[in-house]
């Protein structure tokens, strides 16, 4: 009987450690999963909040390579352009070095001059606004004022500037302007 209480104790002691060895990995097993889990989630966020940080990038990068830099009679200004194949050899224009063009004043709407090469056109029936900028007859920059109707080709438009302000960056009579790239 003796024996039989030994034999009882020792195997009651066998299932203890085995049930608290068993619960022990069930629950480092659960922390594991825990853990696992905060991690996937950590890595979900940083690749979510990567993909959102590189999408800006890609839209300021776009916008950028549709955006020039312009000094009109000394006030630097930028542009942004629009995406047709006359914008696209402008910007080729550009890679090899600035493009200053002198102006003049025509109809008391815009400023026009030549651009020394002709672009391939994109004419359509067009109302220009104060800012916008306009491929004239395939070879001239003009730089809108006021309005006009007409069948034109667009460039793109002068950024953050008024009606008011450019007519007095303009100035009257002839002009100066620097296209470059940004």
């Amino acid at each position: 009987m003796n024996r039989l209480k030994t034999n009882i104790t020792f195997f009651t002691i066998i299932c203890i450690i085995f049930f608290i060895t068993a619960c022990s990995n069930q629950n480092g097993s659960d922390h594991a999963n825990v853990q696992t889990d905060e991690n996937s989630v950590s890595s979900t966020i940083k690749d979510t909040k990567s993909q959102e940080d590189n999408t800006k990038k890609t839209e300021v990068n776009e916008q950028m390579k549709n955006t020039i830099s312009m000094d009109i009679n000394g006030t630097k200004l930028t542009a942004t352009l629009v995406d047709n194949s006359s914008t696209k050899e402008l910007l080729e224009m550009l890679k090899k070095g600035p493009l200053t063009i002198g102006m003049e004043d025509y109809a008391n709407m815009e400023k026009v001059g030549s651009i020394g090469a002709n672009l391939s056109t994109n004419d359509k029936q067009t109302t220009t606004n104060a800012g916008d900028l306009i491929l004239y007859l395939g070879n001239k920059l003009a730089i809108y004022y006021d309005t006009n109707s007409w069948n034109f080709t667009r460039l793109g438009k002068i950024n953050d500037v008024s009606q008011n302000e450019l007519k007095e960056i303009l100035g009257s009579g002839g002009a100066t302007v620097t296209l470059s790239l940004e």
